[in-house]
């Protein structure tokens, strides 16, 4: 177990450096792009199915024991120490890790995103992979940090050479909020090596419990540096700003990832250092970030709402809500499935704040069913606009390329309407897509639910000495943004699967003309074709359908995920004991 899990850390490592190299040559085949892309899916899947034998080989009846450790002196004048181990907390996004890279190579062999050589790609994502598992797996701070920053140049490059529009601008956007983010982060992690004599995460967690070693002064300041590192990748509103550039212009997987790990290392960072070794910091600063998530989760909310709604273009006596997304930023969909981001994760923020164990479970809980969720949404919208050529809301509810005859029966190009779109058109994709739009806005059954419906609980019933006034507010404002979700949500299935355009101000418009009044018909009469969306195609299934069936069975089975973080939950809470 414990080869097993540093082979895991170490293994993409080594994976990303022979990507480099030229491939054998009886490996090389016909096509050496499509050589180094079979080497990105093998060396994921080796360690997909590493991280699959850790959980496995885990001890389920003590997932509150670190487990599969390593402890070896690093850099002794300092007190750094290679030191890697597993629990409850860590396993689930151990897998869910290695999980969404396997889907990403295999995306990728079969659907290359445009950019310079796949070498550089896979041994991008291949670094990129290496430091998120780092991430969950080491156990000194220092470490921590290291590989916390280890996934920032990977994905710089991942959106700037291969990403779409404005991918420069998006990139430097992406990579100065999290460098300036963590050289705060940085400082208070030094501050509590230097106060405690220690950087080890679990003699910190031991010794800092009910009776805390580190003043009360040191952990505000700790908890203040620290926060704002991780909550600048949460992210936390109003630190999100780089979050909807950075999605909008990043690859097919550049997205999932970033959705579906990375922003997973800043909440797990609350989980694993804020809550444990300065709780009386975190104690103190803990209505503060709640207000900030509830604040997050309406923010979020409206702002998808707002880019859900028919562009005014479209309808020149609507106003599109001015306050939310910035200026020409359209109904983009991948925009606003980056903007749902900043709600779903102000719930994990918000249990997290709670400082209960139903508020944290529910936090973790939220954070595995965010990302097999919109990993899967923005495998989807990427798939779509390799489709459509567009992510543009309005084009997909209203129309699509191809030639049609004016009204006055003049040859023109001119839109063909999309009629019914994607449930007439390409019924399964329509049909995925919409089960995770449902997914997403927390359906019961679905993993979506359990998460936010805990962190709310937690709000519910806040710790000992957190105002539980605020907290029924913040509440209730969280239980105000399930509703606005729902809302932008469903209003996308209407657009994008069903067609046409919703008219809030009166009758609802279903495959309506244009706006100059011309008919979409041939000279005879007879409607004019929509063009051909190809449905599912089979590596998408085989990329997909995981994401889906484990939807399905968290939220039928969620004991399952509850099982492994409950017991780790309480014994962290309680001073590591």
């Amino acid at each position: 177990m414990q080869l097993l899990l540093a082979g895991l850390v170490v293994l993409p490592l080594v994976g990303a450096l022979a990507a480099l190299l030229p491939p054998p040559p009886g490996l090389r085949g016909k096509n050496p792009d499509q050589a180094v892309l079979r080497h990105g899916v093998t060396v994921t899947g080796v360690v997909l199915a590493a991280a699959i034998a850790l959980a496995a080989g885990f001890d389920h009846g003590h997932p509150a024991r670190m487990q599969a450790t390593t402890d070896i002196s690093w850099i002794p004048a300092l007190g750094i120490r290679i030191h890697l181990g597993v629990d409850g907390i860590s396993l689930p996004l151990l897998v869910l890790t290695a999980l969404l890279t396997f889907l990403c190579a295999l995306y990728s062999y079969h659907r290359m995103p445009t950019g310079p050589s796949p070498k550089a790609f896979v041994a991008l994502l291949l670094t990129l992979e290496a430091g998120t598992l780092a991430t969950f797996a080491v156990l000194d701070l220092m470490l921590f940090f290291l590989a916390f920053e280890m996934v920032l140049i990977p994905m710089y490059f991942l959106i700037a050479r291969w990403g779409g529009a404005q991918k420069q601008a998006a990139a430097w956007k992406f990579i100065l909020y999290t460098l300036l983010g963590s050289v705060v982060m940085l400082l208070g992690l030094l501050l509590i090596g230097v106060k405690s004599g220690t950087f080890d995460m679990v003699a910190l967690a031991t010794d800092n419990g009910p009776k805390a070693q580190l003043s009360h002064t040191v952990q505000l300041l700790a908890v203040l540096a620290i926060g704002i590192g991780l909550a600048v990748k949460s992210p936390m509103w109003p630190l999100h700003s780089w979050l909807p550039d950075a999605h909008t212009a990043a690859p097919t997987v550049g997205s999932v990832l970033l959705a579906g790990v990375l922003l997973k290392m800043g909440t797990y960072g609350f989980v694993r250092i804020a809550l444990p070794i300065t709780p009386e910091g975190m104690h103190t600063f803990a209505p503060y970030l709640a207000a900030l998530a509830a604040v997050g989760i309406i923010y979020g909310s409206l702002a998808c709402l707002a880019l859900a709604l028919p562009s005014p273009d479209h309808h020149p006596g609507r106003k599109r809500f001015a306050l939310l997304p910035s200026p020409g930023a359209g109904g983009d969909l991948k925009r606003l499935i980056a903007y749902s981001s900043v709600g779903h994760m102000g719930f994990v923020l918000l249990g997290i704040a709670s400082m209960t164990p139903t508020g944290v479970n529910g936090a973790l809980f939220a954070n595995i069913a965010h990302g097999l969720i919109t990993g899967l949404l923005f495998f989807m919208v990427g798939a779509l606009k390799d489709r459509t050529g567009s992510t543009d809301l309005d084009t997909l509810a209203r129309s699509a390329p191809g030639p049609r005859h004016a009204g006055s029966g003049a040859a023109a190009l001119l839109p063909a309407p999309s009629g019914a779109a994607l449930y007439a058109r390409a019924p399964r994709f329509g049909g995925l897509l919409a089960f995770g739009a449902v997914a997403s806005l927390g359906l019961p059954g679905l993993a979506g639910f359990w998460g936010e419906m805990l962190a709310m609980f937690g709000a519910f019933r806040p710790a000992a000495g957190l105002s539980r006034p605020a907290f029924l507010t913040f509440m209730v404002l969280a239980g105000l943004g399930t509703l606005l979700t729902a809302a932008y949500l469903l209003l996308v299935v209407r657009r994008v699967c069903m067609g046409g355009s919703v008219d809030l101000a009166g009758a609802a418009v279903l495959g309506a003309a244009d706006p100059d009044g011309d008919s979409a018909a041939a000279p005879d009469g007879t409607p004019a074709p929509a063009p051909a969306v190809p449905d599912l195609a089979r590596y998408e299934y085989a990329a997909w359908t995981p994401l889906a069936a484990l939807t399905v069975l968290a939220g039928l089975w969620p004991a399952a995920l509850l099982g492994l973080t409950d017991p780790a939950v309480q014994q962290l809470l309680g001073g590591g004991k």
